[in-house]
């Protein structure tokens, strides 16, 4: 027998149908208006559990997270159509109860006999659930005494990307260099010597009168230019990590909580 103590961990179970065939998960449990007993959930079935369909659960059985409904798969899909939406009129139970009367497994006896008067678990009239939890989500199913406030934070990472190529290159350029060579070159100088006892004999071994010419061999040095090529450098490309600091500025979102009250509100 499923009671109120099975309410929280009814929660998103998967519903098998009688045959063992998996119908979907549960959405939402409704208990009678004391609060005493489950009587109904809502099955998410369908494309993308799109659908919500209402089951009895009398003669269910819930054990390891699955709950074992007394009605086959096709059976729970094609139920009645309902609004899941807290509270179930007298005239939708009736729709309910007649169409599930006589089509469980083996004795459908009892699902006349439920009672009327059905209410989500999350709500009651007096703001206490069945669990005993204290409140009422009104935008949503009750959790606890107490809501979670979120903030958003920025997770801040770093990826390499190409920011950029560079290469080598060489090509040829001429420019003129001058150099400064000595060079070197003979002049002519004209040396005259009178004539003395010491070669007067060499002055007086030629004709008393005559024509003569002595020439001399003048030489000069000039450059020569050579050129020749010959390695002066090895050049090539390598890479250096540079850290530096950039700053990331982006908008963040965080939640604040207020109460409100007869006095002043406080966060």
């Amino acid at each position: 027998m499923i009671t109120t103590n099975d309410i929280d961990a009814l929660a998103t179970a998967k519903v098998i149908d009688r045959e063992g065939a998996r119908v979907g998960t549960v959405g939402q449990v409704y208990v009678s208006d004391d609060g005493a007993q489950p009587l109904f959930v809502t099955v998410h079935t369908g494309l993308f559990g799109a659908n919500e369909s209402f089951v009895p659960l009398q003669g269910a059985d819930f054990h390891d997270g699955e709950l074992h409904v007394s009605y086959d798969k096709a059976t729970i899909k094609d139920a009645p159509n309902i609004d899941a939406d807290g509270a179930i009129s007298d005239d939708e139970q009736g729709s309910i109860f007649d169409y599930y009367d006589g089509r469980a497994g083996g004795s459908a006896a009892g699902v006349g006999d439920t009672p009327s008067g059905l209410r989500h678990s999350d709500t009651t009239t007096d703001g206490v659930d069945s669990t005993g939890t204290v409140g009422h989500d009104t935008s949503g199913p009750t959790t606890d005494d107490a809501m979670t406030r979120s903030e958003e934070r920025l997770n801040v990472g770093t990826r390499s990307e190409e920011s950029g190529r560079a290469r080598l290159r060489k090509h040829v350029v001429t420019e003129q260099q001058t150099v400064t060579v000595p060079v070197t070159h003979e002049e002519v100088r004209l040396e005259r010597e009178p004539i003395t006892d010491a070669n007067r004999g060499d002055a007086l071994a030629g004709p008393d009168l005559s024509e003569e010419e002595h020439e001399i061999v003048l030489t000069e040095e000039r450059p020569v230019v050579q050129k020749e090529t010959v390695p002066v450098e090895r050049v090539r490309l390598d890479k250096d990590v540079v850290t530096e600091q950039q700053q990331v500025t982006q908008d963040v979102a965080h939640e604040e909580i207020t109460t409100d009250g007869a006095g002043r509100s406080t966060r």
